[in-house]
């Protein structure tokens, strides 16, 4: 079983990550892909920790939406500072999260757009994988993941909660499909319908933590060890055993991200 995506970077598991660590191997993970901000030095620092507990642990690194406006004078220096955090992570296995979020619109879109095409390219240039994150910008993502991706890169719609109309389109793409802890949410009845469209060989779990724990932890804090929630739903709606999923996902995850 694997977290392809969680932020044990995060400060909120500064102070009780060995714990964290345990229970998520306890609960039978095998590794987990952890995300990392583009020059976050704090971060950074406390991968090389997550690493030393977790050394079957891989990292995704990239220039977030939501920050996109620091680089708004330069859109160009976000793909320079995650090239040179990825040459300086031997762990580093994608380039993400990156994508657009026109939700919270915290950058405006057009940077947004900029900085998500100048990481698009890097990512094709170093022959890795994207972890998207996409928020009522569908189309926009899908057009820029067409336009600068020419074809090659291949990657994952990281927390997946879109319509069937965009899984199809991400699967044509090459992408595979990520699932998350609002699977098991029980107003989320249409998202476990659309999960099953995604095929098995192109499905991933994660838990997006600390955010958006399963039920029934609902409201606490997330961390990797409750992926299994996840995957027990998942497989449940596809009446399948839960141990199936969880070796096909995490072939999947072994296929996409090399670890």
């Amino acid at each position: 079983m694997i977290d392809s995506h969680c932020h044990l970077a995060d400060e909120k598991f500064r102070d009780d990550l060995e714990p964290v660590i345990a229970r998520a191997k306890e609960a039978g993970l095998q590794g987990a892909l952890v995300i990392l901000e583009g020059g976050n030095a704090a971060e950074a620092e406390q991968a090389r920790r997550v690493e030393q507990l977790w050394p079957a642990v891989r990292t995704a690194i990239g220039v977030h939406p939501h920050i996109s406006h620091e680089y708004a004078a330069d859109p160009e220096q976000a793909a320079a500072v995650v090239r040179a955090a990825l040459d300086a992570t031997p762990s580093a296995r994608a380039v993400g999260e990156i994508g657009l979020d026109y939700h919270y619109d915290f950058s405006p879109r057009e940077v947004q757009q900029r900085v998500f095409r100048a990481q698009l390219r890097l990512a094709r240039d170093r022959g890795l994988p994207v972890v998207i994150h996409t928020r009522e910008a569908e189309d926009d993502t899908l057009t820029l993941i067409r336009e600068e991706g020419g074809g090659e890169v291949r990657g994952v719609l990281h927390c997946f909660t879109g319509t069937a109309a965009l899984a199809r389109a991400a699967l044509d793409l090459g992408f595979f499909v990520s699932l998350a802890g609002i699977v098991t949410f029980p107003k989320a009845a249409a998202l476990r319908e659309t999960a099953k469209l995604v095929p098995l060989d192109r499905l991933l779990t994660e838990t997006d933590s600390p955010f958006l724990a399963p039920v029934p932890h609902r409201g606490t804090r997330n961390e990797p060890a409750l992926v299994a929630a996840v995957v027990a739903a998942l497989a449940a709606d596809r009446r399948i055993p839960a141990a199936d999923l969880a070796a096909r996902t995490t072939d999947n995850y072994r296929a996409l991200f090399a670890p």
